[in-house]
């Protein structure tokens, strides 16, 4: 089929008249497709509301006509949640699709890659700008592995396999880095050495034309794109979707959300762990009226990966860091090894197929200031569980014994009612209240905007600004 009947084909599957940028790139995802050549990726970035899902979901409908298949991947559950519901299809996070879990020897976890057994099949995955690119950056996220190098090699093992990549560079970029490795064409081509097809959506379209939140997303992108600092002005007036709240107004708003709608549909983005434990804790005490330290129908998010508590051959693979979990039931509390811990029943509602499960949690994670438990606290925590096998004289079996040990494996979690952006990144919310925060250097700079966006862009349906000072608006 030529390219010009395969551009033909996706606009028939278009449910819209599509924007000039639209167009010109369904022209370029034919000849990418028709090129065939599997040394190649295609790079397609886009603003918030540009219509790059309405184009993925027309472009997977047509692959089977081309005899091509697709696999859709995201890099969080969450991700994924989002892109199975645009796309209709099924969506896996990288981590479950392309890593298996190894037992080894000593009854530890190795994480290794899986074969690529798939066949002319395209691997389509969202919100690529949280892909990292660094070994020792992906520790925490994946367990030592590069995911990136990682994604590349699988794809490129399959037979007559191709990568899709789609993002926003005006997102934040992984931790600890400046940029978004995966949504780089300079970065791909000089790593990979691959032929490289990109292609950016700007125009942002009609049906999103009359949405604050789009609207002011796309005036803060505009800045970053320009390189301009300061503060933007943002647009009230003509947007039900797009609210400033201030003093009483914004605590009595905070407070109607978490008790009037499924708490699940709201969310607090904080500019750090410090305050975002600080709304945790008002909606659980004064909103709703949970004394004790954790209760059933407490919302948490796991904060570290834990391959320890899943079966292997569950739809997750295992509890990911971002993941969110609902607490069910609480069983028993304990103080052990100098830390606290609970054994409770949760249900993960972004695998919502799973069964409940039964899990320990670690409880000072809850309010610490930090994104997961310190390397001190870990270290300690490692050396209390090592003492309780110092009469072991084998030193691969005393391992196996303290990395088997269910304490040491303890979920690190906490509570997922106000979260920092970093970890609210890949997920949405119908409704997202946004702290100013702190600023830096006196007026907003890069990072604070792109922040900013990144924050406003989780929501489907509402912003709610919470005391932002008069400098940011008309």
């Amino acid at each position: 089929m030529s390219h010009e009947a395969i551009s033909k084909a996706i606009l028939r599957e278009f449910p819209y008249t599509p924007t000039s940028d639209q167009s010109q790139l369904i022209d370029l995802l034919g000849r990418f497709i028709r090129d065939g050549n599997p040394a190649s990726v295609f790079v397609l970035k886009g603003y918030a509301g540009t219509g790059k899902t309405t184009i993925v979901s027309s472009l997977v409908k047509i692959l089977p006509s081309l005899r091509a298949n697709s696999v859709l991947l995201a890099p969080t559950g969450r991700a994924a949640k989002v892109l199975a519901s645009y796309s209709g299809r099924q969506a896996f996070t990288i981590h479950k699709k392309i890593y298996r879990l190894l037992p080894s020897a000593d009854g530890s976890v190795n994480v290794v890659l899986q074969q690529n057994k798939h066949k002319n099949t395209f691997f389509i995955v969202d919100e690529a700008s949280m892909i990292g690119g660094n070994r020792s950056e992906q520790t925490e996220l994946f367990g030592g592995t590069n995911l990136l190098d990682d994604l590349m090699q699988y794809v490129n093992d399959g037979v007559n396999c191709r990568l899709i990549l789609i993002g926003d560079t005006a997102q934040l970029p992984p931790v600890m880095t400046t940029e978004s490795p995966a949504l780089s064409e300079k970065f791909l081509e000089q790593r990979y050495h691959l032929k490289l097809w990109s292609f950016e959506l700007k125009e942002v379209v009609r049906q999103a034309r009359d949405s604050g939140i789009l609207r002011n997303a796309t005036q803060i992108r505009q800045m970053l794109l320009s390189k301009e600092e300061g503060y933007p002005k943002l647009q009230l007036a003509g947007f039900g979707d797009f609210k400033r709240l201030e003093g009483p107004d914004a605590a009595d708003e905070v407070n109607n959300a978490f008790m009037g709608r499924e708490i699940e549909e709201t969310l607090i983005v904080c500019r750090s762990n410090k305050r975002a434990n600080l709304f945790n804790q008002h909606i659980r005490n004064r909103v709703l009226f949970r004394e004790d330290e954790i209760s059933a129908g407490d919302l948490l998010m796991v904060v570290k990966n834990n391959y320890f508590w899943l079966p292997e051959n569950s739809n997750a693979g295992f509890i990911a860091n971002g993941d969110i979990i609902e607490l069910k039931r609480i069983r028993r509390m304990e103080e052990l090894y100098g830390f606290r811990f609970a054994d409770v029943t949760v249900r993960m509602l972004d695998y919502p197929d799973e069964p409940d499960l039964e899990v320990k949690i670690l409880l000072d994670t809850l309010s610490a200031e930090g994104p997961s438990l310190t390397n001190h606290d870990s270290k300690r925590l490692f050396e209390e569980v090592a003492a309780d096998y110092a009469d072991i004289p084998n030193k691969g079996t005393r391992l196996a014994h303290i990395k088997n040990n269910p304490h040491f494996n303890a979920l690190q979690v906490k509570f997922a009612y106000a979260l920092t952006c970093h970890k609210a990144q890949g997920g949405q919310w119908p409704n997202v209240f946004v702290e100013m925060g702190y600023i830096p250097n006196k007026e907003p700079d890069t990072e604070y905007l792109r922040w900013l966006y990144t924050a406003l862009t989780r929501a489907t349906e509402k912003v709610f600004l919470l005391n932002f000072t008069d400098d940011f608006f008309e």
